[in-house]
């Protein structure tokens, strides 16, 4: 539980905030009605806002002494709400304003993790000026193209030819004024939830598709999670130490999950963090949770403790 002052954690009613106006809303909503359920099935008094819809005034009278965030991308995820929570003084789950931020902008996290030494694939920012023919020369002759304040894969495109980055660029424009190109990492993709001081169990993702995206993760039923993953115990120890080293070069705290795959010869590359992952019944993090032993109601309340079970 991150407050703006040391306060403990103590039983008490419980906003969730979720739903939002992101891009994300769909998703938000999901998770929200999830954590909405177990902590009423827990016997928690619970206030349900929807922050789409005026929520601010019931949030100020509602006698809330904590709040559970379950929104996701912007508005939720970017350190907005954690701010705004902080004015009202009510402890909030989850990472504080800064790391909120930084972790919501995908630029900037791999600039920091470039910074600490850890490993992430090379990049350039796109605008209207780009030679689309160098860049993608430049980037190993195929990127993905990503908006770079989205999350859930929204607006993304693999492009290997000049019109196909293009067209890339225009689409994920659609969803951000800011728009990088990555180089693409052919390999599988991995992700691990942080839970606390902890790493849980590494997931492997295997896609249907080209890449793991918005469909694959919460539309599909053919996406394939491997769970053991499949790694050696040396590389699931050491992937999961990246993670968390990973996290903390953000500042995240609580709870998360961080995004990496591996090329052909072995190597990590980090490609995103995420600090209010979806809790519906396609996400990750109740999944490696179960795996660790605890079910969705025991991670729920974890995550409300902020001590990471």
């Amino acid at each position: 539980m991150h407050s703006p002052s040391p306060l403990t954690y103590a039983a008490g009613r419980i906003a969730v905030l979720y739903g939002g106006t992101s891009a994300e809303r769909v998703v938000s909503l999901n998770s929200g009605r999830a954590v909405i359920k177990a902590l009423q099935e827990k016997g928690y008094d619970v206030l349900p806002l929807d922050t789409a819809e005026p929520f601010i005034e019931a949030l100020n009278s509602g006698d809330v002494a904590q709040v559970f965030i379950a929104l996701h991308g912007r508005g939720g995820e970017d350190g907005s709400i954690q701010g705004f929570l902080e004015t009202l003084g009510l402890p909030y789950t989850g990472s504080g304003v800064a790391a909120s931020a930084l972790a919501m902008n995908k630029v900037v996290t791999k600039q920091i993790w470039a910074a600490h030494g850890l490993p992430t694939a090379p990049f350039e920012l796109l605008s209207e000026d780009t030679d689309w023919t160098e860049t993608l020369a430049r980037l190993g002759g195929k990127v993905v193209v990503k908006p770079v304040l989205e999350g859930s894969s929204i607006g993304i495109t693999i492009a290997s030819t000049a019109d196909t980055l293009q067209a890339g660029f225009h689409l994920a424009r659609q969803y951000d004024a800011v728009v990088m190109a990555e180089r693409f990492i052919a390999g599988p993709e991995y992700t691990m939830s942080i839970l606390g001081q902890r790493a849980l169990p590494v997931i492997r993702m295997q896609s249907a598709g080209e890449f793991y995206d918005y469909d694959a993760k919460y539309e599909r039923d053919d996406t394939a999670y491997h769970l053991p993953s499949g790694l050696s115990d040396a590389d699931e120890t050491e992937l999961q130490s990246l993670a968390r080293q990973a996290f903390v070069a953000l500042g995240c705290t609580g709870w998360g999950r961080i995004d990496a795959m591996r090329d052909a010869d072995g190597r990590w590359y980090l490609l995103e963090a995420n600090t209010v992952p979806g809790l519906t019944s396609h996400s990750l993090v109740p999944m490696a949770a179960k795996a660790a032993g605890l079910d969705f109601t025991a991670l729920i309340e974890a995550i409300l403790s902020g001590e990471g079970a």
